[in-house]
């Protein structure tokens, strides 16, 4: 809720390398900048730009009809216990949140005007030089010169793999005038609703970017807080909504710029940091944050997981528990069946289907487009979780084949429950994609599974518990792999 006393924002009459605002005039453009960018996201906190005027009497006056002197934008007060940064650090960022806070952002840029002139592999390459200079600059005596150089030297080499995609996305439209500083102190909760603020509007080189680097902020603040199950649901509603997979190969390099970026600016407000205290806390951050762009670019090789077994067994639950940590970050990609279904078809989630909807043509469908899906990110890099029925043996073989294209390991997972469990956590669904109902169960249950190689799990048993089984017969699964694949010898 937006309280009724306005405040305002007064821009200081500074100039350096990436904003001006060093006149009257230019303040004056950057406030009613703010206030458009920002209406598109927050429209009940940005009300607009107020004069500060010198009166006819000599009098300083806050919208009056004297010699401008300054320009302010106005907003409304909001309660800032409702910052999602501050949420975070009380660990009351509540997960059911991610979904609202991934329709904000796929709404923010659907709408946003595409820029061709910006991004690409020149704007990334503009990002990338500009961390190097940061880093020799003002992290001389603070970073690592060695891990500073081995981290440029790697994203240049991820820019340059990648050089190609980042010119289509641009051409295609896919570079748009974003917020560009999406971090969770610039999210906050007005009427419960995750609402994005304070984009960026003193730089377009810093806000008009791919929509995924855009993206790539949150994910590595949220990933940065150990808030791995947060990033790994933004993303994976994110993707839902948009399945913009041709993007994924380019994840790494823009978690990692991300994290160069602010491993920059820490050491830079260091340096300027009076408090001994507070100054080593930026330092301690620096290095945090340069190790962590690091790793984002180092990532474990993908697998694909596939979680089978009849509605109500916990299928989504054990995917959603998986996710945020399997493979790179943000973790997993889900493929969910219900969900996809229901893309297909042209309708929202919860929007229950007739008979129609679950024909033998479109199930194929269904599962035709999860094994594509699956395949073009675990190409790209990233492992995936396929959570489908998979009660065939030609569906269960047909998943398993696109880890056998891609060259990846695969894991197959069969959740197993009473009857009676089945039917009582399907009576009790409230807001769920599946339309599977008691006659649906009984159908599936009278289904002919045959021979299940699958790794059979308990589905009754609480969620930590088989979720804890599940990580351990993968954890095996995979050094097995790794031993096999190991050369003689060795």
């Amino acid at each position: 809720m937006v309280g009724r006393r306005p405040v305002y924002k007064l821009k200081r009459a500074v100039r350096f390398d990436y904003v001006d605002f060093s006149t009257i005039e230019l303040r004056r453009v950057a406030c009613e900048a703010e206030v458009r960018l920002n209406r598109r996201t927050a429209p009940s906190l940005y009300r607009g730009v107020v004069p500060v005027t010198r009166e006819d009497d000599g009098s300083i006056a806050l919208g009056g009809c004297g010699v401008p002197l300054d320009w302010l934008v106005e907003m409304a007060r909001f309660d800032q216990d409702t910052l999602f940064d501050r949420l975070a650090e009380r660990h009351r960022l509540d997960i059911a949140l991610m979904d609202g806070l991934a329709d904000a952002i796929v709404r923010l840029h659907a709408g946003a005007e595409p820029r061709m002139d910006r991004g690409g592999r020149d704007g990334m390459a503009w990002v990338v030089d500009g961390n190097a200079l940061g880093f020799a600059e003002q992290g001389a005596t603070v970073l690592d010169p060695a891990a500073c150089e081995r981290l440029t030297v790697d994203a240049r080499a991820a820019l340059d793999r990648n050089a190609d995609l980042l010119e289509a996305r641009r051409r295609h439209g896919l570079v748009r005038s974003c917020h560009g500083d999406l971090h969770l102190r610039n999210i906050c909760l007005i009427d419960g609703v995750p609402t994005l603020f304070d984009s960026v509007e003193f730089n377009e080189a810093i806000s008009c970017i791919d929509v995924l680097y855009d993206l790539a902020f949150l994910l590595m603040d949220l990933w940065r807080r150990n808030l791995r199950s947060h990033a790994n649901a933004v993303f994976n509603e994110y993707y839902a909504r948009t399945v913009d997979l041709e993007g994924l190969p380019l994840l790494a390099l823009f978690l990692s710029c991300r994290a160069a970026v602010r491993a920059k600016t820490s050491v830079t407000a260091a340096k300027v940091q009076p408090d001994e205290r507070q100054r080593s806390e930026l330092q301690t951050a620096s290095r945090q944050y340069l190790a962590l762009a690091q790793t984002f670019l180092c990532p474990p090789p993908p697998c694909l997981i596939a979680i089978g077994g009849f509605s109500g067994s916990g299928k989504s639950t054990l995917a959603r528990r998986l996710g945020p940590g399997a493979g790179a970050a943000p973790g997993a990609l889900i493929v969910r069946s219900d969900v996809i279904r229901k893309t297909l078809l042209g309708v929202a989630p919860l929007t229950r289907l007739g008979p129609e909807g679950y024909a033998p043509a479109m199930t194929r469908h269904v599962y035709q487009t999860i094994a594509e899906r699956a395949l073009t990110a675990l190409k790209a890099g990233h492992s995936v979780i396929a959570d489908a029925v998979y009660a065939g043996p030609h569906d269960r073989e047909g998943i398993a084949a696109v880890a056998r294209d891609a060259g990846v390991p695969f894991i197959g997972l069969w959740l197993d429950g009473p009857r009676e469990t089945l039917e009582k956590r399907l009576r009790e669904r409230v807001t769920d994609a599946s339309d599977a109902a008691a006659d649906v169960l009984q159908l599936q249950l009278r289904s002919e599974v045959g021979r299940l190689d699958w790794h059979r799990l308990d589905g009754s048993l609480n969620a930590e518990t088989v979720q804890e089984c599940a990580e351990a017969h993968s954890a095996r699964l995979l050094v097995s792999r790794l031993a096999v694949q190991a050369p003689s010898g060795k």
